[in-house]
């Protein structure tokens, strides 16, 4: 049981994550886009599939796995899964603030600049690398 969980767990974070990263970035070209109504339509629809076809479930897939895999591992006592817990609600914060982003491209009312959107990007980059060495090291 325990490895079908962890295959599940790494499936669902590799696809959350996936997400994380791209939706930035489509939001990088949407924001040159902006005032051109063809492109800015397009880009809005993949931002919105993107969130809610694949993010948002994996997100929820992640969480219940991942809390599955502790829970049938009895690791709660363990200080590397609660930074690493800490880092994942991190990233569900993130997740939430990129779905605002989606709200506010699809209302036409992005106020951020490409750059902006560059810069955001690297955020969940950084804790999916902390998280992947806690995990494998596990240093405390």
């Amino acid at each position: 049981m325990y490895e079908w969980l962890l295959i599940a767990h790494i499936i669902s974070v590799i696809s959350w994550m996936v997400g994380l990263l791209y939706l930035p970035r489509l939001m990088v070209y949407h924001s040159v886009a902006i005032g051109k109504a063809e492109p800015s339509e397009t880009f809005k629809i993949m931002e919105r599939r993107l969130l809610k076809g694949i993010m948002t479930p994996a997100m929820i897939s992640s969480w219940i796995f991942g809390l599955s895999l502790a829970y049938y591992s009895n690791l709660w006592a363990d200080v590397w899964l609660m930074v690493k817990m800490t880092l994942v609600i991190f990233l569900s914060a993130y997740h939430m603030v990129a779905a605002g982003w989606v709200r506010k491209f699809a209302n036409d009312e992005n106020t951020h600049s490409q750059k902006y959107f560059r810069v955001a990007n690297e955020a969940p980059t950084v804790i999916m690398i902390v998280v992947v060495i806690l995990v494998v090291i596990k240093p405390f």
